[in-house]
């Protein structure tokens, strides 16, 4: 053996880490392995009981919440889809239907309920993105605070406050008369509040690297936020407007001040009464001693529901082609 050799041999076995030092360690190592895990203490089981209660109650009030829409759906689907699986639903009106007739579609009404909806949207959708992209973007002091607070209000505004301004407004001042886009522009008022809030909250949730990260390529403001920002919110954006079309087709309120019930086609906004869903199951509503008018209440309940579920999917499948894709 060498000299260089023995010291090694040496100073393994005097080191602070020698043969006898690592079996010790060792040793210990696999005592700690087989012992027992810890059986659990009365903290720990205290939080157990927390956790399974506040599953039961989580479940029990999902549940709970569920019961009066499984029973609406239930209730309409049952007493409207009759009508809605017969073809002339979906291609006549009511024009010469009496309330004791059977029989006449609903055409007028979806048609109307469409064109109002479209319209609404067209004013509300740009005036509201635009104003959320201003309040989170650009919105600084008093005029800020003063859109923020006006949009406030709007939200807490009931359906009928609106139908009046516009009616005091546009018949009474203005003098003209009752017709679908005074309707419009009510259910403008509505809609503009949920459209803000909701793109308001989307861009917000847009991490502020994307925006850094386009400032710093020398990207100017403007387009960091068409095409980085409102691209990344796009999904959450088309929710917002689609809760906010939800929400004015099945306003009734305008519609009755405004734009009374017509049983025939119209699709005038500026001359004449135009139907609509909401109407249409308000004037069957008020004949409900009748067995055919009230068949024809449900089937347009029904028919209001599928068309804002449709309506919903288009959207979303829009949201889901049109937006960022990781």
């Amino acid at each position: 053996m060498t000299a260089t050799s023995a010291s090694r041999a040496g100073a393994e076995l005097s080191g602070p880490f020698s043969f006898a030092s690592r079996t010790a360690y060792h040793v210990e190592a696999a005592d700690v392995a087989t012992e027992e895990p810890p059986k659990l203490t009365r903290g720990s089981a205290i939080r157990r009981v927390k956790d399974v209660v506040a599953k039961v109650v989580m479940w029990a009030a999902f549940g709970l919440a569920l019961i009066p829409l499984a029973w609406i759906l239930y209730t309409v689907v049952s007493n409207g889809v009759e009508l809605l699986l017969a073809s002339t639903w979906w291609t006549n009106s009511q024009r010469n239907i009496n309330a004791t007739d059977a029989g006449g579609g609903a055409v007028h009404a979806i048609q109307g309920t469409l064109i109002q909806a479209g319209v609404t949207g067209a004013i509300s959708v740009p005036v509201g993105v635009f104003t959320a992209i201003y309040l989170v973007e650009y919105g600084r002091g008093r005029l800020a605070r003063a859109i923020s607070f006006m949009v406030d209000i709007l939200s807490g505004v009931p359906s009928i406050v609106a139908a009046l301004f516009v009616y005091a407004v546009w018949v009474t001042t203005l003098g003209f008369q009752r017709v679908g886009f005074a309707v419009c522009l009510a259910l403008v008022l509505l809609m503009i509040p949920v459209v803000v809030r909701s793109t308001e909250e989307m861009l917000k949730l847009v991490p502020n690297e994307l925006r850094e990260a386009s400032y710093a390529l020398g990207v100017p403001k403007w387009i960091t936020i068409t095409k980085v920002v409102l691209p990344t919110a796009f999904s959450g954006i088309v929710t917002g407007v689609l809760l906010g079309l939800a929400r004015v087709m099945g306003e009734t309120a305008p519609l009755l001040i405004l734009g009374p019930y017509t049983k025939n086609i119209a699709t005038n906004l500026f001359d004449g009464y135009m139907p609509t869903l909401p109407t249409m199951i308000n004037q069957d509503r008020t004949e409900l001693g009748i067995d055919t008018a009230v068949d024809r209440m449900w089937a347009s309940a029904l028919t209001l529901i599928l068309l804002v579920l449709l309506l919903n999917l288009i959207g979303r499948l829009l949201a889901r082609r049109s937006g960022v894709r990781h």
